[in-house]
């Protein structure tokens, strides 16, 4: 399609600039997404991210170049084409399904509430992605990306060779591909910062409380979340303040309402490095990376000085390690999802744990291609979460979690902590915290890695602050060549 806007790299101020213009129409945008995904997700090398279209997409663009032209704009994310994951619920003729061919037939009957908030904005949801199963929370090693509805999600720099990373893999290669403009995903434990990190984009995960979770297919109600996966980070500045707010069916957000703010672009400074005290707990991770992994680590920290901030090297996090487990999560998957799937229409064949252990069973060359370990294990509990293990080891987890994080703040007097990539994913979600990652090079195998911040609750201002200066002065996010 010959048009004067293209849309590799193109941001949502870019597309909005060109919209003001005329240069193009959120029907054209969608076009051009769409000739994408045929191209490159559904055909040529098959990325495989996008698992469902909307029906209505084309429609619902026009009406919004309509509202444009004869109303205004709603906010900048007007006509901006955006993916979900496949664990959040959309009220429309698309699935929601987890991934799970389970679930292939059924329809939320509500939005999530963070999809009542991106229409709101004007936002167009373009499709599904695909993701791990379940989040990951089905077997004990089924491959990342991969549903039994929807298959294996490809690593767009090395298809062959690559894991796209964490459960929401398909949120992220189909925004690294350039398949949408931004996504949506959800985070347990590492599931946004993982293949953030992994495939060159911005990812937050933001604090517990920020960002609503009803109407996400649940995995743990202490930890769930979902923030947006972009290309830079004022993308996903404007995605986070567009889903931020008080939901009354999720009382936690109440805290939105006085930590939370509707525009954070307000904190996008490139200058925000100066005076600013960042540690690095090289005892946490440094042994588990590579020579090549810690080279750009060192590249990132070097830039970190030059721009200002006072980089405490080598602080100590003791026994934060032992935060790793998935323990506590598996307690809680039962109780949350044998709640979901109760409420799922009747004729859809699961309507509990049990239900869908026995339906992998029957259908087993579909659905057990890497077993279901961690649902067998599971299903042993009571789903009651009485259980004096649960119990003692969650409280134990969070006060621990929280105190290591907020004392090595505290004990070097910093502002925020750094991290490579994922590593600090099982203590920050366990803690509630937020995080935010940042391209910060290339390894030889094409794989990108980003550096991740991380500091108290609610820190999301000061987080994109870094994350911003870093990336501006940085610039090593590098477009996957299809």
């Amino acid at each position: 399609m010959d048009s004067k806007f293209h849309i590799q790299e193109a941001t949502i101020l870019g597309i909005q600039k060109a919209f003001s213009k005329n240069l193009i129409q959120s029907e054209e945008l969608v076009y051009q997404y769409l000739e994408r995904i045929a191209k490159y997700d559904h055909g040529g090398i098959k990325l495989n991210s996008v698992l469902e279209l909307n029906a209505d997409v084309i429609h619902i663009a026009k009406a919004l170049d309509y509202e444009r032209k004869n109303k205004g704009i709603r906010s900048n994310l007007h006509g901006i084409p955006i993916l979900v994951k496949d664990n959040i619920n959309t009220a429309d003729k698309m699935h929601t399904s987890a991934g799970s061919y389970a679930l292939k037939d059924s329809y939320a009957r509500r939005d999530a509430f963070l999809v009542e908030k991106l229409r709101q904005a004007g936002a167009v949801i373009l499709g599904k992605a695909n993701m791990t199963e379940w989040a990951n929370y089905m077997s004990d090693h089924m491959p990342a990306g991969y549903s039994s509805r929807g298959g294996q999600v490809l690593n767009p720099y090395g298809i062959n060779s690559l894991s796209p990373g964490g459960s929401s893999a398909g949120s992220g290669v189909s925004v690294t591909s350039n398949l949408c403009c931004a996504s949506i995903g959800t985070e347990t434990s590492g599931s946004i910062i993982d293949p953030a990190s992994i495939l060159g984009i911005v990812g937050i995960k933001p604090t517990i409380g920020l960002v609503s979770r009803r109407g996400i297919i649940p995995v743990s109600y202490m930890q769930d979340t979902a923030g947006p996966m972009t290309r830079t980070v004022e993308d996903a500045a404007i995605i986070l303040g567009a889903i931020v707010g008080f939901d009354e069916e999720d009382p936690i957000t109440i805290l939105s309402q006085s930590n939370g703010y509707s525009d954070y672009t307000r904190f996008l400074d490139k200058d925000s490095m100066k005076g600013i005290r960042i540690g690095i707990p090289r005892d946490y991770f440094f042994d588990d990376l590579s020579e090549e992994e810690i080279t750009i680590v060192e590249s990132a920290v070097k830039i970190i000085k030059q721009l200002g901030a006072e980089v405490v090297d080598n602080i100590s996090i003791p026994q934060s390690k032992e935060l790793s487990s998935k323990t506590a999560e598996l307690y809680e998957f039962k109780n949350s999802i044998n709640f979901y799937l109760s409420n799922l229409d009747s004729h859809i064949p699961v309507h509990s744990l049990s239900d869908l252990i026995s339906f992998n069973k029957t259908h087993e060359d579909i659905m057990l291609k890497y077993g279901q370990a961690y649902f067998e294990t599971v299903e042993k509990t009571t789903g009651t979460l009485t259980e004096e293990k649960y119990v003692s080891l969650r409280l134990k987890e969070l006060h621990q979690s929280k105190e290591k994080i907020d004392a090595a703040l505290k004990e070097h007097n910093l502002d925020a902590l750094l991290f490579p990539g994922d590593k600090a994913t099982p203590m920050v979600n366990k803690a509630g915290y937020p995080m935010i990652t940042v391209p910060a090079g290339t390894l030889k195998d094409g794989s990108s890695m980003g550096i991740t911040f991380n500091a108290e609750a609610f820190s999301e201002p000061k987080l994109i602050k870094l994350a911003y200066s870093f990336e501006q002065h940085a610039n090593k996010r590098i477009p996957p060549d299809l």
